[in-house]
């Protein structure tokens, strides 16, 4: 297994602990820690930086409205074969989630007893900070960040609330309803100092008041939404597409999942901001605007975790003639995110090491909505965003290690 010296501790704060991506990413951690050499799906598995946490060193829990056991949790999400499971042990797999701050007015079709039920965005605000002082003084840990893996809350309002911090903060003081749980959620880690990363479509960082409070106070951000299966296809097709300039007359993208994140999605407000990160990428991508771009989500129960993404894609080439291409990919959601996740957290840490703040626009390969700066388009092809990353990565060492 990889490790970079010196050794660097670093706690994972997850909102949606409880869920599959997360059991799945917990998982797979405690499996590389007993000694497997399996590193499939881990993009920076083979990448040496100085300060760059390993993956035996990062240590996951959070918060989630299930209070089941991450183990039993797991077992009920079925993304885990029983031996798999039977290697978390008690000391992972009998953690219980903290308390989660939750609205149904934000996402209706989740629910749970395990909630925290606060008086108010201020008290909901401190009882989050208070969870993450706590994972950190308990462990010891050096670097701690937050990553959003919760179910997806509706879009928020364009609001005045939203468009500045010194808003922002009046909305706090009023329990504002245009600012949902992921948006506290990303507050309470910006002003506590700890990175945030949204693997979301919800708003929370990237809206304008976050976004420039998250420049104030020096703290890295990143997000939105996760790119694991169809869209990562379109970002990696897409570009070869237009490299041999074939026209795209028309892109049917249809997906059917049974996990919980379809269960929400099934909330009409929900799957619209699903679908609004979905869409995002092919005109940014090919230089036009595909009018006949479909996108269609549906939750189907049987299929549990297995996801189907099928795809249909007309083009025009040389001479006018017409082609097609079809792509019908069928994979496994939560163990295409889970390491995402992971290497979210990784670089996050890395870059408050290196004093980055603000948007990491680094991390643009792994969202489908990536945050900029300053109004800045994002980058969405693929082979480029990889080679941001790379660049970055390898670009200097943390302040720690160049001192040294």
């Amino acid at each position: 297994m990889l490790n970079v010296s010196p050794r660097r501790r670093v706690g994972v704060a997850i909102v949606g602990a409880g869920g599959a991506v997360a059991t799945t990413a917990a998982a797979g951690l405690e499996m590389l820690r007993r000694g497997s050499n399996r590193m499939d799906g881990l993009p920076l598995a083979n990448v040496a930086v100085p300060g760059l946490a390993a993956y035996e060193d990062l240590q996951l829990d959070g918060w989630d409205l299930n209070a089941q056991t991450l183990a039993a949790a797991a077992a009920e999400h079925g993304v885990l074969r029983p031996e798999q499971l039977a290697m978390l042990g008690e000391e992972v797999g009998g953690r219980q989630p903290w308390k989660a701050v939750a609205s149904r007015d934000f996402c209706r079709n989740i629910e749970g007893r395990n909630l925290n039920a606060a008086p108010g965005h201020r008290a909901a605000i401190a009882a989050i900070q208070a969870d993450l002082q706590r994972f950190r003084e308990e462990n010891g840990f050096d670097g701690l960040v937050m990553v959003n893996l919760a179910s997806t809350e509706r879009t928020a309002s364009d609001s005045p609330a939203l468009r500045s911090p010194a808003a922002f903060e009046r909305a706090l003081d009023a329990d504002d309803a245009a600012i949902g749980p992921a948006m506290l959620y990303a507050y309470a880690a910006i002003t506590a100092g700890v990175p945030y990363g949204n693997f979301t479509p919800s708003c929370a960082a990237e809206v304008p008041a976050l976004a420039e409070l998250a420049l104030e106070r020096g703290v890295p951000v990143a997000g939105k939404d996760g790119k694991t299966g169809q869209t990562l296809m379109k970002t990696v097709l897409a570009p070869a597409l237009r490299a041999r300039a074939l026209h795209v007359d028309g892109w049917f993208s249809t997906n059917i999942l049974g996990n919980r994140d379809g269960e929400a999605l099934r909330d009409p407000a929900s799957l619209q901001s699903k679908l609004d990160t979905k869409g995002s990428v092919l005109d940014s991508i090919l230089g036009y605007p595909v009018e006949d771009h479909i996108v269609d989500i549906r939750y189907y129960r049987p299929r549990g975790d297995d996801k189907e993404a099928w795809d249909n894609i007309d083009v025009t080439g040389f001479l006018g003639q017409r082609m097609q291409i079809k792509v019908n990919f069928l994979c496994k959601d939560s163990v295409l995110a889970a390491p995402l996740a992971i290497e979210i957290a990784r670089v996050l840490d890395l870059a408050q090491q290196r004093g980055e703040a603000g948007a990491q626009e680094q991390l643009s390969l792994f969202f489908k909505a990536p945050q900029t700066r300053e109004g800045r388009a994002p980058e969405h092809a693929f082979p480029a965003q990889e080679r941001m990353l790379h660049e970055w990565l390898h670009r200097g060492a943390p302040r720690s290690a160049a001192a040294e």
